[in-house]
């Protein structure tokens, strides 16, 4: 545990946000420009998707500020969201292009489920969430506040729902000094393992679950991974699993106390065109339930991306379990037996 509350511009408040604007980056003229030219240019190139790099995607000045970006999202507030990109303008190829061509000046693109997605659809496929295979992102459900198992993730707005589906943020570090000054006698409960449910992507010779604590403090930094609704299903599906504390089911309930308090969190609305990229390990996320339209081709849609960046902070071989390495640029994600990363189109 870190020896007294932690600082920073990772520790932030909802309140002190909502009326700012300076979290938001609107994309200028040249960038969009520049982008476009990209797009175009790897697209002729032939090079197969899953193998873009800031080498076949240059952006001659807009890489500079993805490095700033960057920067901002490892050692600053955690969080940005990019503005006005054209989604309606290009093909699902060439939006697929454009934001993986971003991405990989951030990190090194990660699978984000069992098939190898190294673009994600985050979408209403119709799927009954009590299916042990079935991820809340393939439903119209309400998601509570979680962590991805990466160190960055993105999205990119396509369409948006009929109502709600709205994004809530909240930085794990203002939690960690909330609790600490609240109840510190339940911060070592966050700091015991948790074990999480794997939703059937298991990894050769590991566990259906894997054991990881909410909070770790390694090497300076204080880290947070957090699933609750995975953590009661790998209680609910798993007997050998090991079993929650008192202390660690009070902490969790203070812990989403906290992150409902529209204090604490910050809200907003996607638009098409609207990028938002997160670092997991200060960062948790959530999202309303929604309603789609009747018509299939106006569903809600956003892509997804998982990013592992070469200069990501330092973490303790407790994550190895989950993240497959702890190994900056190379870690994160999911990979199983038969696991090879591509680029889906449309969602799966």
């Amino acid at each position: 545990m870190p020896p007294g509350p932690v600082s920073g511009p990772g520790v932030w408040y909802g309140r002190e946000l909502q009326g700012r604007s300076d979290w938001i980056r609107e994309f200028a003229a040249a960038e969009l420009a520049e982008l476009d030219a990209a797009v175009r240019a790897f697209k002729a190139g032939g090079t197969p998707l899953e193998e873009i790099s800031p080498a076949t995607f240059v952006l001659p000045t807009l890489g500079a500020t993805l490095a700033g970006i960057l920067f901002e999202l490892l050692s600053g507030r955690g969080f940005i969201m990019l503005r006005g990109f054209p989604v309606a303008r290009y093909s699902r190829e060439e939006q697929a292009i454009a934001y993986l061509g971003i991405g990989s000046h951030l990190g090194a693109a990660r699978s984000q489920n069992a098939k190898g997605h190294l673009l994600g659809h985050v979408k209403d496929l119709g799927l009954d969430i009590k299916d042990p295979r079935v991820r809340y992102y393939q439903t119209s459900r309400k998601l509570e506040y979680h962590t991805d198992s990466v160190d960055l993730v993105g999205l990119l707005c396509l369409k948006t729902a009929k109502a709600g589906g709205e994004s809530f943020i909240a930085s794990s570090m203002t939690l960690y000094n909330e609790i600490l000054a609240r109840r510190p006698d339940l911060l070592p409960a966050l700091f015991e393992p948790y074990a999480t449910d794997r939703r059937g992507e298991v990894p050769e010779g590991m566990q259906p679950w894997f054991d990881i604590p909410v909070y770790h403090h390694h090497a300076g930094h204080l880290s947070c991974i957090y699933v609750r609704q995975y953590i009661e299903s790998a209680q609910q599906h798993f007997a050998q699993a090991r079993r929650l504390t008192r202390a660690q089911i009070e902490a969790m309930d203070l812990l989403d106390a906290l992150l409902n308090d529209p204090s604490l969190h910050l809200s907003m609305a996607f638009l098409p065109g609207d990028m938002q990229f997160l670092h997991n390990h200060q960062i948790l996320h959530s999202r309303n339930d929604f309603e789609n339209w009747p018509e299939p081709e106006r569903h809600r849609h956003l892509l997804r991306l998982w990013l592992s960046p070469p200069g990501g902070r330092p973490l303790p071989e407790v994550f190895a379990p989950r993240y497959g390495s702890v190994t900056p640029g190379a870690r994160g994600g999911i990979m199983v037996a038969g696991t090879t990363p591509r680029v889906p189109l449309e969602a799966e």
